[in-house]
Formats: C-alpha cells, structure tokens, sequence
C-alpha cells in the first residue's frame, strides 16, 4: 500500500492547529490509484454477500459509491443531519468536542441485507460505530468497515471491536 501512501499529503494545523490532515486529493485526482485503492477495499468482501455500501458523509462518498458500483450493489449514503428529503433514521453521538448525528432514509436497508461500511479514514471510531449502529436500528447487519487510511495511535479500531475491520493505510 505504499503506492496508496505517495498520493496522500500531509497538511499541518488544518482544520486547527496541532492537527495534521491526510489530505487525499491527490490519490482520488489520480485514477490508477483511485481504482487500486477501490479494488482493495472491496477485495476481502467478494464472497461475503454484499447487498449494499453504506458511505459516510463525506468522502465515505467517494469510495463507498465506487465500492458499490464495482460489487454491483446499491449505495446508501449516511448523511448529517438536515441533508437527507425523505423519512430519517437517526442517530447521535459523542465527538471529542461535542455531539454530532447522522441519518440514513428509512426505507433504504433492511433485514436481510448486508452491508459493506466505507470511509476515507478511521481516527477515534466515534463516527463509524454510530454508523453501524444506525445499520443495525434499520434492520441490516454490518459485514465490515473498510477504510482508505487508519490512524492507528487514536485506537478508532477498538470502538469497532465488534466488527470486521480493514484498513489499506495506516499511520
């Protein structure tokens, strides 16, 4: 996966001083990286029976629709909230600096599907465990979390201790 690392950029103190952004711009401007990293995300989930990908808001956008699209599965976007028109299922939870929520429609999984959770990055697990969870109350199972790039020094992958997780990066 060193090839998926020289097209992520570093960028110091954004959003705020102390922090250092894994800028993935570069790796999605490039489309043979792009497509390496689409095809190792969704690799391991071949044979798993798949029947969606679910894509946290928002660059979970990015590689979820494309994971959807190459599995041949349908993608359910996991929203802020405010942003979805139709009927939410919601979930809150707790962020270092706060709360936050996130809303999926409710008519867009249910029992007997199986999906495939994807992300940019995994940093402290807050987002993508509501995540699953929101999976979960809509009747869905969670097969796995896959994710471009994982911080591993924030220990987001224990939040996830009851999940299958895969990540192509780590740091």
């Amino acid at each position: 996966m060193e090839r998926l690392k020289t097209k992520i950029r570093d960028i110091p103190d954004f959003p705020k001083p102390g922090v250092l952004f894994k800028d993935i711009t570069p790796l999605v401007g490039d489309p043979a990286t792009l497509r390496l990293a689409v095809h190792q995300l969704l690799h391991p989930f071949l044979e798993q029976g798949i029947t969606a990908v679910g894509g946290i808001e928002a660059r979970g956008f990015i590689f979820g629709a494309l994971v959807a699209w190459e599995l041949g599965v349908g993608f359910i976007p996991l929203r802020k909230s405010g942003k979805l028109p139709y009927e939410v299922r919601s979930i809150s939870y707790q962020l270092e600096y706060g709360s936050a929520s996130l809303e999926a429609h409710t008519d867009s999984l249910g029992p007997g599907d199986n999906v495939l959770l994807v992300d940019d990055l995994l940093a402290t697990g807050g987002t993508a465990k509501a995540s699953c969870e929101l999976v979960e109350s809509l009747g869905a199972t969670v097969a796995a979390c896959a994710f471009v790039i994982e911080l591993d020094f924030l220990h987001g992958r224990e939040r996830l201790s009851d999940y299958t997780v895969h990540s192509l990066v780590h740091y």
